[in-house]
């Protein structure tokens, strides 16, 4: 409640300054373009992501997206994206300690895991791993998926090991069409930006998908992209 409030108070603050125009040798610069690369930015977020309010969160997010748009993607917004994705993971709220989770949103959680999809490091397809591993809700795992597969950073086989493993719990468990896509698509990203997969446990997972009890379309996708996986290993077998 406290972050709620001071970021309220930091935002009034900022409303309440005027906006003018400065010289500059890039050309005219408002004080509010300005102070969006300031660090006051960045406290902005980091509140507004900590706060214990929905929409304060929501808020912060589009912060973050506007930060990212124009390439500000600095290691404390990736910080508060990591927060916001993992937030029901590493840190539960419970109603008088004991009771309903109050910090369960998995749209928030979801757009956070998009948005790491765009900061391409090796932090952030970390926090996704985490995500995939940790969280229940599959929309939210499968946005981390999709992330994963976009950012394409493949050492070892951690990434289509977490891949394999998220497959196999929920064909267990059910299986979940949009789940099981989106691991579809991450493989065929992570195969294309490193010259195929080899790591046998992806492969089960894929051939599970294919034969599974899944929609038409997510299998097709699956026997497709064995296909493809074929392919890169014909390539690699020939020297390519």
């Amino acid at each position: 409640m406290k972050r709620s409030i001071c970021a309220f108070v930091v935002l009034a603050v900022l409303a309440s300054v005027p906006v003018w125009s400065q010289t500059a040798s890039s050309g005219e610069r408002t004080v509010e373009e300005s102070y969006l690369q300031d660090p006051l930015e960045t406290m902005i977020i980091r509140e507004q992501a900590y706060s214990d309010s929905k929409d304060m969160k929501l808020v912060a997010l589009q912060y973050i997206r506007q930060a990212l748009e124009e390439g500000r993607a600095s290691p404390e917004v990736r910080k508060a994206l990591e927060y916001l994705a993992l937030e029901s993971s590493t840190t539960v709220i419970r109603a008088g300690g004991v009771g309903r989770v109050l910090n369960n949103y998995p749209d928030v959680r979801r757009e956070a895991c998009l948005m790491l999809g765009e900061i391409k490091t090796v932090k952030a397809k970390d926090a996704l791993l985490k995500v995939a591993l940790a969280d229940n809700e599959p929309m939210v795992i499968a946005a981390a998926l999709r992330s994963i597969g976009k950012i394409g950073i493949m050492d070892g086989d951690d990434v289509t090991q977490t891949i394999a493993f998220v497959v196999n719990r929920f064909d267990i468990l059910f299986p979940d069409n949009s789940l099981a896509f989106e691991s579809l698509v991450a493989l065929e990203a992570l195969a294309e930006a490193n010259g195929g997969i080899k790591d046998p446990a992806a492969i089960r997972a894929i051939m599970k998908i294919a034969d599974g009890s899944y929609i038409t379309p997510v299998r097709q996708k699956a026997k497709d992209l064995l296909t493809k996986l074929r392919k890169y290993s014909g390539s690699s077998g020939s020297g390519k």
